[in-house]
């Protein structure tokens, strides 16, 4: 039974899974925009909102909590310095998902994330 469990699967084990949405929320911060499904782009949001979230924090446990996630210190100094002072005052809702059409090889629906 699935009673209570949160998440979605995206057709992959644990660590796959934590190992995608670790990637692409590196690409996120770096790029400011992903374009993929929109069930990845779905499980994404909740993963981008809480290292924007641990970033407005700004001390240094939220700087390793965040380190630990997408490794990368330029990447974490980016979102420390310039993403969370663009968010100090927004309480939440730091991305948006635009739908792009179903993909050509496949027909998964492709949308594009981007933070606001």
């Amino acid at each position: 039974m699935r009673h209570r469990k949160t998440g979605r699967k995206l057709g992959a084990n644990s660590s796959h899974r934590k190992a995608i949405l670790k990637t692409m929320a590196a690409q996120m911060i770096e790029h400011g925009r992903l374009e993929t499904t929109e069930t990845k782009a779905k499980e994404l949001r909740s993963v981008i909102d809480g290292l924007i979230t641990l970033a407005k924090r700004g001390d240094v446990s939220a700087r390793r909590r965040v380190l630990g996630d997408i490794q990368d210190r330029a990447l974490t100094h980016k979102l420390f310095t310039e993403i969370a002072e663009k968010y100090a005052e927004r309480a939440g809702g730091y991305t948006r998902i635009a739908k792009l059409g179903p993909r050509l090889g496949d027909g998964a629906p492709v949308v594009v994330i981007e933070l606001v």
